[in-house]
């Protein structure tokens, strides 16, 4: 069997979303994809040259992402990578890798970034894991609620909910620049609503001073994003573990980045802590060194929030 390699063009779009729907239990991808005027340019697909159909796809994801300084660089983001089931073993999907560096070094990327839990799929290829970590543990008793008025987002915070995050990750490397668009579609795909995640008042004037969103599974409730006032994580997490208790769980899992704000606050929801170290990142260099490149991914408080995927 041989496929050759190209980019797509709107007609492909339904054989596209078939092929994802296949592959993934994850019906925003085309909604996604959408998001990218250039993306038929930006995706790349293995064509069988016997039945015409689409066997591989990857789609390269153009980013602005803050580098080791808190710079907004040019990331190529490479994600919704999918191949036929009868089709795998071929090395498909490395020939598209190769489409993808193409492209994105001739639009001027500084490095490329993928979150698999594959790596071997793309060590050959040039990229590399690098680590990051998370702190899991069992649900706290519940504390004392403290002074600030936690509650659901509503639509009306949505404003106030984007200015607390570009605030918290001004510098922060590894984070994303989001637009938008990000904030209509991409990151609903990945949270829910907006009413699924959790806003913490200032008890005097009222203000939403956090936002965190944590969405229950199916063993533990995961903490997923924080941005605001340090001194309202914890009022935050203690309700995250009250509404993880009310689901029946008794376990969390939480991707804050670490420091000394997330340590004296995670008493507010986990009774003990395990750190975890897992190797589910990976870069690959283009314009940018891979001196600098590392300096981004492995620096102090790095993080690239799920709402954030690609």
């Amino acid at each position: 069997m041989s496929a050759h390699v190209r980019t797509t063009t709107p007609a492909d779009e339904p054989a596209l979303a078939a092929l994802w729907a296949r592959c993934f239990d994850a019906p925003h991808l085309p909604r996604l994809h959408a998001l990218d005027p250039d993306r038929h340019r930006h995706t790349f697909v293995a064509q069988n040259d016997t039945d015409g159909g689409i066997d591989a796809v990857v789609v390269y994801v153009p980013r602005r992402i803050r580098d080791a300084h808190g710079v907004p660089r040019r990331v190529g983001g490479i994600g919704s990578v999918a191949t036929r089931p009868e089709a795998r073993g071929q090395g498909l999907v490395r020939r598209l890798l190769v489409a993808a560096e193409r492209v994105m070094t001739a639009e001027g990327c500084d490095w490329s970034l993928l979150f698999t839990g594959t790596p071997g799929v793309y060590r050959g290829s040039g990229w590399r894991e690098f680590a990051s970590t998370y702190t899991e543990g069992t649900l706290a008793p519940s504390p004392d609620p403290g002074t600030f008025r936690i509650r659901a987002a509503a639509e009306r915070d949505a404003p106030a909910v984007a200015a607390l995050h570009d605030a918290y990750n001004t510098t922060r490397p590894l984070s994303a620049v989001r637009t938008p668009q990000d904030w209509a579609v991409r990151v609903p795909a990945w949270y829910g609503p907006l009413e699924a995640s959790l806003v913490a008042e200032d008890p005097g004037s009222g203000e939403v001073v956090g936002w965190i969103v944590a969405r229950p599974e199916t063993e533990r409730v995961d903490v997923h994003e924080f941005a605001g006032a340090p001194g309202c994580l914890g009022a935050l997490l203690a309700a995250v573990g009250e509404r993880g208790r009310a689901a029946g769980l008794d376990r969390a899992r939480v991707r804050l980045p670490d420091g000394p704000v997330l340590r004296a606050a995670r008493p507010a929801l986990l009774a003990d802590a395990r750190t975890v170290t897992e190797h589910a990142g990976m870069a690959r260099p283009l314009h940018a060194t891979e001196e600098s490149v590392r300096a981004t991914v492995t620096a102090p408080g790095a993080v690239h929030w799920f709402g954030d995927c690609f």
